[in-house]
């Protein structure tokens, strides 16, 4: 269930645009994920298991969010990394939506959804956490040589 983003009245975002203008800018796919708290469907990133060495930022804004270094291949259909490139990139909010108790990242720029941070879950990475990625809500820029 998608539940709409609070305006930006509700919290000051450095990028702040009506949602007419995030609908005239995003394709209807990553509107609906990025502005409306939509989730891509499994497995459909071709950015999931992608090995190169990038940077990853908002599609929304270009803030820059993730590194390669910190992506590793969860087997859960959609990209996750154990580490945002730095704490004040993202922001975390509590989401109850699903019946369950999830924490969801948002872009700390503009405040578009991520996707969710999990944790315990035992992964072999130095934080333990897994922020699952929509790849939709990123673009990937290779780091050049």
């Amino acid at each position: 269930m998608a539940h709409d983003i609070p305006a930006s009245s509700d919290r000051a975002y450095d990028v702040s645009k009506t949602e007419d203008e995030w609908r005239g800018e995003l394709s209807a796919a990553e509107y609906h994920v990025l502005r409306e708290a939509g989730t891509e469907r499994p497995f459909s990133s071709p950015i999931e298991t992608d090995t190169t060495e990038a940077v990853y930022a908002c599609r929304a804004c270009g803030s820059e969010l993730f590194r390669s270094d910190t992506k590793f291949d969860a087997h859960c259909g959609w990209p996750a990394f154990y580490s945002p490139l730095a704490e004040d990139r993202v922001e975390y909010i509590d989401d109850t939506t699903m019946g369950m108790k999830r924490t969801e990242v948002r872009c700390a720029n503009c405040g578009s959804h991520l996707g969710h941070v999990f944790q315990g879950e035992g992964f072999d990475t130095p934080t333990d956490l897994r922020y699952c990625i929509n790849g939709i809500s990123l673009s990937q820029q290779p780091v050049q040589g």
